[in-house]
């Protein structure tokens, strides 16, 4: 299948870097440059426009709450693609052009900051990706692991909700 990809670049390219290296390794993954998005990412209309594009979505360490959008957005994580200690890359398409691959989730939950949960969860069933507080008083948190059903049980027996997977690497 050929790839159209696109580079989601939200900060200034003149000298960085590692948006340099970024489109390098998106060139030799998808045999092309990508394109650059600099302004407001909008996922749904690119895929309407172009089912077969591939994003690729910066994360960098300071990055909170980025996957957010996914939920329920009709994209998804189809691999990870390491670019420095400070910056990795999403590589998102559609979900219904979306192959599933990699045994890592990216789960999605609603949590309640009790230590019953953190006390059940461990590493072995998921780890936390990131989280951000609301002002109800629960955090919304993305966790990877490989096991969904063991993930789920977790959080149910706690009182806690899934809110989805945002895909797989």
């Amino acid at each position: 299948m050929k790839q159209f990809p696109i580079l989601y670049w939200p900060r200034k390219t003149t000298g960085d870097s590692t948006y340099q290296l970024s489109r390098k390794v998106i060139n030799a993954s998808a045999g092309v440059m990508p394109d650059v998005v600099s302004d407001e990412l909008d996922l749904a209309a690119i895929f309407r426009d172009n089912p077969d594009a591939c994003v690729y979505y910066p994360v960098f360490c300071e990055s909170t709450g980025w996957w957010g959008e996914l939920l329920g957005g009709g994209a998804v994580v189809v691999d990870k693609l390491i670019i420095s200690p400070e910056c990795q890359l999403m590589v998102i398409r559609s979900e219904t052009s979306a192959a599933p691959r990699g045994t890592n989730q990216l789960l999605a939950a609603e949590i309640y900051p009790a230590s019953g949960f953190f006390k059940k969860m461990n590493s072995g069933i998921a780890t936390v990706a990131d989280m951000l507080a609301t002002d109800a008083g629960t955090i919304l948190a993305l966790f990877s692991g490989k096991n969904r059903n063991q993930f789920i049980n977790v959080l149910e027996s706690t009182g806690n909700s899934y809110l989805g997977c945002i895909g797989r690497y």
